[in-house]
């Protein structure tokens, strides 16, 4: 699947339009969460250096098609000039006025932020008047450059709609390697290959599992979905959230794997938490209330006086002997793929399955693409921790925290991502209608 990218182009001059992924966690006016913004940095260095005059664009939040001050990309503009050594301005609009006189004013050299893509309704439409007009910013020699792997499986019109209307639409640096690592894994994997799937929901994940199934040795499934698999097997799984209506797709992907030889690895052991069928989970209130590990048995062997029922109870975190398990499950494996948590990792008391195996996987030489916030954060947690303690970070360099959730999800489902698809499409007709022109045509229809 390979894509041109901004080191196949001659940017020196003109205007380049970077959808990047500044979507950050903002409180109280200051990111918390930088993660994203560095790792857009080498694709507009690399821009600034060769002399393109650019202009950058993002979404942040879901301020739902208005203007809304919370999801201003202020704090952004302000970080990107701190780590630019630029000043990098902020235009107050998306395509209007102030957007047109920052894009026109840039130098070479130089770079500007439009506001929040998403203050316009029509960005999540794909509606093509918004993507003409993203494209008139840089112009009939402009170039289009799509940094944004987090946001590639979606359809919008700063992701796909505007390399329509431009010559020339690439891939950044950061694009180019998330296709390069998550390609690498689907199309020629190194043997054993392990996959280690968490998270809430089975549906978010079905595709995944399928998929999956025709390449790798053995999937090992935690966090709240491991709840829906353990009900197709009959186990008691007391309180804990589970997907009713998934149970017999859960069934018959056991199926599909025994059939095709993967060893499918579940909890056998859990961290749970006192708490009713339906209570409502919140960090504090589940750091308050009684925990303890147990073991888990089937509502049979619960009938017949063999085990402990979980009733009143709610599964939170895999248990010590699923960690055995699962650890002994990725020795000697070349090949790791990890999205999602295995517990509930917004409690610190059940975050300690996830970050175990984070460590595990740290320690070893498996080529690793982890995707997914919270276990992402777990291999960072991990990583931050050992270099404050002095210790060689070097045995994270197997590791590729990848920055899509939703987008790698869908990527290693196999499925083609608008926002990759649409780059360099040689056969692809480029539309020379003008903004005004569309929205003419539209008042008439």
């Amino acid at each position: 699947m390979e894509k041109k990218t901004i080191r196949d182009v001659d940017v020196k001059g003109k205007k380049v339009l970077v959808r990047c992924d500044f979507n950050v966690p903002i409180k109280e006016g200051k990111i918390a969460d930088d993660t994203r913004i560095k790792a857009a940095l080498p694709t507009i260095k690399y821009l600034i250096e060769n002399g393109a005059k650019v202009v950058l664009c993002s979404h942040l939040g879901r301020p739902k098609g208005e203007v809304n001050e919370k999801y201003s990309l202020k704090p952004v503009a302000e970080k990107l000039s701190e780590e630019l050594g630029l000043d990098v301005k902020l235009a107050e609009d998306v395509t209007g006025s102030s957007a047109h006189e920052m894009a026109d004013n840039l130098k070479e050299g130089e770079a500007g932020l439009l506001e929040n893509v998403r203050f316009d309704p029509r960005e999540e439409k794909n509606d093509d008047t918004l993507s003409l007009e993203l494209a008139e910013l840089i112009g009939e020699d402009g170039i289009y450059v799509n940094d944004a792997f987090g946001t590639a499986h979606r359809a919008h019109s700063s992701t796909e709609g505007v390399t329509h209307h431009v010559e020339t639409s690439v891939a950044g640096l950061l694009m180019e390697k998330e296709i390069a690592q998550l390609g690498a894994v689907l199309e020629s994997p190194e043997q054993p290959f392990v996959a280690i799937l968490g998270g809430a929901k089975v549906s978010d994940k079905i595709g995944v599992i399928e998929n999956l199934l025709e390449k790798v040795e053995r999937i090992e499934i935690g966090g709240a979905m491991a709840t829906t698999f353990l009900k197709a097997k009959g186990y008691d799984i007391g309180g804990s959230i589970y997907e009713p209506d998934k149970v017999e797709v859960a069934k018959e992907l056991m199926k599909k794997a025994k059939d095709k030889g993967v060893e499918i690895i579940l909890p056998v052991d859990a961290k749970v938490a006192k708490l009713p069928a339906g209570a409502e989970l919140d960090s504090e209130k589940i750091e308050a209330v009684e925990h303890k590990q147990v073991k888990l048995y089937t509502e049979q062997e619960i009938e017949e006086g063999k085990g402990e029922s979980l009733e009143g109870w709610q599964m939170l975190d895999v248990g010590e002997k699923t960690l055995e398990h699962f650890a002994s499950g990725l020795e000697g494996a070349k090949t790791v793929v990890w999205n999602g948590p295995l517990g509930y990792t917004e409690a610190p008391s059940f975050a300690h399955g996830t970050e175990s195996i984070a460590r595990y996987i740290s320690a070893g030489n498996a080529k690793c693409v982890i995707g997914g916030g919270d276990s992402v954060a777990a291999i960072q947690k991990i990583k931050t921790k050992a270099k404050e303690n002095g210790e060689n970070t070097k045995q994270f360099s197997n590791i590729y925290l990848s920055t899509g959730g939703g987008a790698s999800l869908e990527f290693l489902e196999g499925k083609e991502l608008p926002g990759i698809a649409a780059l360099n499409n040689a056969e692809k007709t480029v539309k020379k209608t003008s903004s005004q022109e569309a929205k003419n045509i539209g008042q008439e229809k």
